[in-house]
């Protein structure tokens, strides 16, 4: 852990090593520990890799995000491991709700979910945004579109 806490901050993802796995890793159903990762970067871990960091360290849970999941949450095996994913219609090319976790001091989990736009409203709203750049000579600028929040 104190690996982690002494990466320098802000930073750029190098190629490989501690951060850029951080980022890219993955988890996977699969029976080894570690295999190169379907990202084509870093690597993808097992069940095992995660219940042997989880004892290490003392903890009950790994929360993590930076993949694409279409609920805007999911847990893996046994509640052991959640992915949240905070970006509702992904770059424009996915029907996925975001979320965002909230950890009581009971620590229970709930999440805020943010509904994507249908298709024709996601276009409506890139086109609204773009058109708005453009005026404002941001060309170029990324695109924001917000989803509709719901608790779970």
């Amino acid at each position: 852990m104190d690996d982690i806490r002494h990466i320098a901050r802000p930073t750029d993802v190098p190629d490989f090593g501690l951060l850029n796995d951080l980022l890219w890793a993955d988890p996977a159903d699969q029976e080894k520990d570690w295999e190169t990762s379907e990202r084509g970067v870093s690597y993808s871990f097992g069940k095992n890799v995660i219940t042997q960091f989880l004892a290490r360290h003392d903890f009950d849970l790994v929360c993590r995000a930076h993949m694409v999941v279409e609920d805007g949450y999911e847990f893996y095996e046994d509640r052991i491991l959640v992915t949240v994913f905070s970006a509702p219609n992904y770059c424009g090319e996915f029907d996925n709700y975001g979320a965002v976790m909230s950890v009581s001091t009971e620590l229970l989990c709930s999440f805020e979910l943010l509904k994507p736009l249908d298709s024709n409203a996601l276009k409506s709203q890139m086109k609204k945004s773009r058109n708005k750049r453009n005026s404002q000579g941001l060309i170029g600028s990324p695109t924001y579109t917000s989803g509709q929040a719901q608790s779970v």
